[in-house]
């Protein structure tokens, strides 16, 4: 197992046993460039958190 496998493993259990502290930082990440833009583009930051929290998710 090389060096990458062991910390996408790693990165793998943190996120299955910390799951709405995730979410909670996919959420604060989110807003902050939603803040940045203006709204601009809140429709695709949007989509990308519910896109990411569903990816995590799988983990």
């Amino acid at each position: 197992m090389g060096l990458f496998d062991s910390a996408k493993d790693k990165a793998s259990e943190l996120a299955g046993d910390n799951k709405d502290k995730v979410d909670e930082g996919v959420e604060k990440a989110g807003d902050a460039v939603d803040d940045k833009t203006g709204g601009k583009f809140s429709d695709q930051i949007d989509s990308g958190q519910d896109a990411a929290k569903d990816k995590l998710g799988d983990l």
